[in-house]
């Protein structure tokens, strides 16, 4: 038979959902694939019994349904100070990985260069590939995760099309500051290279650190697509709605994209989140309150347990050093740590470009008890190591 895709031959599964399905068989925690063990907000859950019976159970309009693109453009304005056209500037998708998808299509052509800041969220790479383009990787370096300004020039100097930037960062939990966006705005405006934004953890940022969104900053406008989903901030992974923000001659592409890729978003689900878009800033301030609370929890655990990381300062990922196991594969110490410690994580080098293998990635979105188990199995970390 003819062969398959060259595009997609390069491809391994997903790490981090393999990295699920091992904790699984090995019964450990699954501090692994990022999503919550609570509960959603009771008030879109009931929202939701609501509409299962009364609908919408049909499709909505392609982009989004009315009221939720209005109120999504709302909550936007408010936080970013940007007004949003509901009808030219937004795209509603299936969940913020159909919306990079959408956005990578939309902006690139096969062979265009596409910057990525290493360590980065694993999707980011496939999307380049299933685009057609070629990555340049710049490097963010531990344990500030800072990059160095004429490097990421010489990338920009290639002719990059585009530069994507997750703001807070998956894995390693960096806010980019203020004046590091800036450096990133005025390399993207001087070299015209569209920037694609993943900020979908701008609402769990710790203090005293704060988000800004790109699309805000002088020139950018026109040039940011904003990509982002409802999953995070209301703990609704499993419902998969995501947006894409931006200019309108870019939301024109967007829309056809999406169109036929997914042709449109869950109706129910869409109505029933609506509830949750209409939030108040109380909502934003216990969400930040308990992520804090849920950070400092498992930090001060792995403290008292002697294992070293990087601090996080947004998102809900911990970076922890495994350099002193001394292991050649971290895979194989993910692995090992599913099986006889009991607790799942992420192997480092599966978002690194560069050959890392120090690091393995924590998710702490869980409930104190799932947190507290995951550190009283991890306080034999030493011992078990010792037996080997």
């Amino acid at each position: 038979m003819k062969e398959l895709s060259k595009r997609t031959s390069v491809f391994t599964d997903s790490v981090i959902r393999r990295m699920t399905r091992i904790s699984n068989e090995y019964n450990a925690v699954n501090l692994s694939q990022g999503y919550p063990d609570f509960e959603p907000p009771v008030e879109i859950t009931n929202r939701l019994a609501q509409v299962a019976a009364e609908g919408p159970h049909q499709y909505a309009t392609t982009w989004g349904a009315q009221n939720f693109r209005e109120a999504l453009a709302r909550k936007q304005e408010h936080f970013s100070g940007m007004k949003v056209d509901p009808n030219k500037e937004i795209v509603v998708t299936c969940g913020s990985t159909e919306a990079m998808m959408a956005a990578m299509m939309a902006v690139t052509n096969p062979g265009d260069k596409v910057i990525i800041f290493s360590p980065f969220y694993e999707n980011y790479g496939a999307d380049t590939i299933l685009s057609g383009a070629e990555p340049i990787y710049v490097p963010l370096n531990p344990p500030n995760f800072n990059f160095d300004a004429d490097l990421l020039e010489e990338a920009f100097k290639q002719d990059a099309k585009a530069l994507i930037l997750c703001n807070p960062s998956n894995p390693c939990g960096k806010v980019f500051t203020k004046q590091e966006l800036q450096v990133i705005a005025d390399l993207a405006i001087k070299y015209d290279t569209y920037v694609i934004a993943d900020e979908v953890y701008e609402h769990i940022i710790y203090a005293p650190h704060k988000h800004t969104y790109m699309a805000s900053l002088p020139g950018m406008r026109e040039r940011t697509i904003s990509c982002s989903s409802l999953s995070k901030t209301y703990s609704i992974t499993g419902w998969r709605l995501g947006y894409v923000i931006a200019d309108e001659r870019i939301i024109d592409r967007v829309k056809k994209v999406h169109d036929f890729l997914t042709v449109g978003a869950a109706a129910p689900l869409m109505e029933a989140a609506v509830v949750g878009l209409n939030f108040k800033d109380d909502y934003y301030l216990e969400l930040q309150r308990h992520y804090t609370h849920m950070k400092n929890l498992f930090i001060n655990g792995l403290n008292q347990i002697g294992l070293k990381y990087t601090e996080p300062q947004g998102a809900y990922y911990v970076l922890v050093d495994i350099s002193e196991f001394h292991y050649n594969s971290d895979i194989e110490f993910c692995e090992w740590l599913a099986r006889e410690v009991g607790v799942g994580a992420v192997p480092g080098s599966s978002f690194f470009q560069e050959n890392v293998n120090q690091y393995i990635r924590f998710h702490y979105a869980k409930k104190d008890e799932t947190l507290n188990m995951a550190l009283e199995k991890l306080s034999h970390i030493y011992s078990k190591a010792r037996v080997l």
